[in-house]
């Protein structure tokens, strides 16, 4: 079946196939008349002399034949248009030099006898012309004839109005030359002149209002009936450069006359002229609708709707801004582009119901970016508490968000806007493909809406952190009620997700400004996120922020109770063990590297707490070893067991240090011995074990520690003894092919070697020449790099060497 459109509508499509129909057959009509002025002159041209050398009707032969074969440059019609153009300048400079300069030679009759016999002529001559088929001479011509009637209106007014007002009778003229110009145009069916008379037709009514000293009121509706006249010239135009100048002339002036009409409206100072101004606003819609109901293009229409909403919506504002306190200034923007919804349950065409909903949705963005500096300053402001914490609690939320700099003004009505914005979304989101993405859009502007309320509201500090603490549960219900609701992962589940990691953020640096508030927001957070966790499609979210939450805890805990941060890393430590066990249960699922991620976030704050007392940053050292120890007892773990080993060993070294024990080889070698045993033994029942995990834990326990002792022994024994040791374990693992004691007693020996030899080197480089440690480096680097290939072969092979131990 065919959908019929209304009889309204299809009259309109009718017209304006008609008027494209009209437009192809003017352009056909012109091509007509010049295809037959080309074929009169190719049949008037001589024809060429058969002559020697060339058969009748075919091509010249002979050496000349490259030259008259020679395709030409440009184009007779081309060349015509250049000439006629030109000729029409000259001639129209010619009479402009001889009407002002020439001018006061002649008397009264010569100047009228020339001038008119000039125009005159130049008027008629195009129907000569255009009855011998020159059309595109005709043309030149009368723009000759355009140009001199212009002359002849100054030239009147020179002569017989010297007194008259030189704006009022400009105003006068172009009205009277853009009716003959279109007369003449009309009449003749000339190309030029109908251009030209619409955009004279721009200026009379303007000039008349500037020269009856019309104020800004008038001058603006005179931009607004003219903008009218050149979009209903735009609609009935046939011609294509006459609708072209149409639109500009009537853009130009209308948007003139709207920013002039908006400016009016929103600097009036009382009800009355806020309303006048106003009612020109609904005069550019009125103009703007009309508009676009009869354009023949869909997209022009939903511009044009769109344009009048918004200048309905501005005008309405402008008279609510000087009749209602400030603040309800853009609420009430909002309700009036709700109001501009209602058309679409009119009978309007489609393309101008889509306007009016984009304008309403425009204005409705606006309204929202005016909301945005509030939002801004609810989220990041409380970050200001941070740098002075505990420094009381204020009187208000808006007190501890903007203790710095001065709040939005007008910012009580915000909520309420980001509510309304809100709420439009969920009712348009209805009726749309993208609802997912519009609902998400909806829930950030509600979530905004509750966030700035306490804010906004001023209420007092206790109230703002509970009413944020219910924005935290209210985000992570809706995130398991979406689950629910839609069997799986989604966007407006992981928004709300989002929304609540950032408010639990926000709420924990807004509560510092109290102690008390601290622990007990940290306290709710912590088990609040916790039991969300037990979710496994939350957990990836919600476990980490628990234990995030927990460490802050644990050092709000540990500041207000006294203890010093050292101290304090003992509570902090508890958070990696929980995120080790809990890793630990939930092996395999997307949990668990969040979860280990936080819980090494955790032990690294422990380990930076610690580091100014090097007993309790051995006591740490050696916990989040035996954590990592626990860790790597899990399969798929079993590369943590490699910091553990570290951690440990660093631990031990730390106590030695801090005990300031000059011979650490006294505790180092009783755990070396055991270590290499089972080392040796684990390789012997395992053969695929490598000699990193079976010797390296052991030999680095003994021989890191002697080598840190040894750099800074000023005598001989220690030194020779490692070296010693150090040669014995390079020359077992090269014997063995072991790397791990190939590498390491290699790298201490050549440590304890460069530390013997320092004094040495010192000694020398301090004899020498300044002039030859940059000659020697210089040498150095020539020599390698003239050898940079052969090195990194050599290289090459070393790392293969290496690689084939065990």
């Amino acid at each position: 079946m065919t959908n019929l459109p209304p009889p309204a509508e299809e009259l309109r499509i009718l017209d304006a196939e008609l008027r494209q129909l009209d437009l192809r057959r003017a352009v056909l009509l012109r091509r007509r008349a010049w295809l037959v002025h080309t074929l009169r002159a190719a049949a008037a041209a001589p024809q060429p002399a058969q002559g020697t050398g060339a058969a009748p009707g075919g091509p010249p032969a002979g050496p000349a034949t490259g030259a008259a074969a020679r395709r030409p440059e440009t184009t007779a019609p081309g060349v015509q248009n250049v000439l006629l153009v030109l000729g029409g300048v000259l001639l129209t400079v010619a009479a402009i030099a001889f009407t002002l300069v020439s001018w006061g030679h002649l008397g009264i009759a010569g100047r009228s006898l020339v001038l008119g016999a000039l125009t005159v002529g130049a008027l008629g001559a195009p129907v000569t012309l255009l009855r011998r088929g020159l059309r595109a001479t005709a043309e030149a011509v009368s723009g000759l004839a355009t140009a001199l009637t212009v002359l002849d209106a100054y030239a009147l007014h020179e002569v017989a109005f010297t007194g008259a007002d030189g704006v009022g009778y400009t105003a006068a003229a172009s009205a009277v030359l853009a009716a003959l110009w279109a007369a003449y145009g009309v009449r003749l069916g000339l190309f030029h002149p109908l251009p030209l008379a619409v955009a004279t037709a721009h200026l009379p009514l303007l000039l008349w209002a500037i020269a009856v000293g019309a104020g800004p009121l008038p001058l603006t509706a005179v931009l607004l009936a003219t903008a009218a006249g050149g979009s209903a010239v735009a609609l009935r135009a046939v011609s294509a450069p006459v609708r072209v100048v149409a639109v500009v002339g009537a853009l130009g002036t209308g948007a003139v006359g709207v920013l002039s009409a908006g400016w009016l409206c929103w600097s009036a100072s009382d009800p009355g002229s806020a309303a006048r101004a106003a009612a020109l606003l609904v005069v550019a819609a009125a103009v703007a609708l009309v508009t676009g109901r009869f354009a023949p293009n869909r997209e022009v229409a939903v511009a044009a709707a769109a344009a009048a909403g918004l200048c309905l919506v501005a005008g309405s504002a402008g008279v609510l801004r000087v009749s209602v306190p400030g603040e309800w200034t853009v609420p009430g923007c909002q309700l009036f582009a709700i109001l501009l919804l209602a058309a679409e349950r009119t009978s309007l065409p489609l393309p101008l119901r889509q306007g009016l909903v984009h304008a309403a949705a425009a204005v409705q963005g606006f309204a929202v970016l005016w909301a945005v500096p509030l939002v801004a300053g609810s989220v990041l402001g409380p970050a200001v508490q941070a740098v002075t914490p505990w420094s009381g609690a204020p009187r208000t939320v808006r007190d501890a968000v903007f203790a710095d700099v001065p709040a939005p003004a007008h910012a009580s009505t915000v909520p309420l806007v980001l509510a309304v914005g809100a709420a439009a979304l969920v009712v348009a989101g209805r009726r749309t493909p993208r609802r997912p993405a519009v609902m998400v859009v909806a829930l950030i502007l509600g979530w905004a809406a509750v966030l700035v309320l306490p804010v906004a509201l001023q209420l007092p500090y206790t109230a703002g952190l509970v009413a944020q603490a219910a924005v935290v549960v209210a985000a992570l219900g809706l995130a398991v009620r979406s689950d629910r609701a839609d069997g799986g992962p989604s966007p407006l589940a992981l928004t709300a997700l989002l929304l609540a990691l950032l408010t639990s953020v926000d709420l924990a640096l807004l509560s510092l400004a109290s102690e008390s508030a601290t622990i007990g927001v940290l306290v709710t957070l912590t088990v609040l996120f916790g039991a969300a966790g037990r979710r496994p499609r939350h957990a990836p979210f919600t476990v980490p922020a628990a234990l995030a939450h927990a460490t802050a805890l644990a050092c709000a805990l540990g500041a207000s109770a006294g203890l010093r941060p050292p101290h304090t890393a003992l509570l902090v430590l508890v958070v990696p063990a929980v995120a080790a066990l809990i890793a630990s249960r939930s092996s395999g699922s997307r949990a668990t590297v969040p979860v280990e991620v936080a819980g090494a976030a955790a032990g690294l704050l422990a380990l930076t707490l610690a580091v100014p007392d090097p007993p309790m940053l051995a006591l740490v050292l050696s916990l989040n070893g035996v954590v990592a120890a626990a860790t790597a007892l899990r399969p798929e773990r079993r590369a943590v067991g490699w910091a553990a080993a570290v951690l440990l060993p660093a631990a031990a070294w730390v106590r030695l240090a801090a005990w300031e024990v000059g011979t650490p080889e006294a505790y180092t070698l009783p755990v070396t011995g055991p270590a290499l045993v089972v080392g040796y033994l684990r390789r012997r029942r395992d053969t695929a074990v490598s000699s990193w995990t079976a010797y390296g834990p052991g030999l680095a326990a003994t021989l890191v520690p002697s080598l840190l002792a040894a750099w800074d022994d000023q005598h001989w024994l220690r030194p020779l003894l490692l070296g010693v040791a150090a040669l014995a374990v390079t020359l077992v693992g090269a014997r063995l092919r072991l790397q791990a004691p190939l590498v390491l007693g290699a790298g201490v020996l050549a440590l304890v070697a460069l530390h013997e030899l320092a004094p040495y080197l010192t000694q020398v480089v301090g004899a020498l020449p300044r002039w030859v440690p940059p000659a020697l480096a210089g040498l150095v680097l020539l020599v390698l790099g003239a050898t940079y290939e052969h090195r990194l072969r050599d290289a090459r092979r070393l790392r293969e060497a290496l690689g084939r131990l065990r």
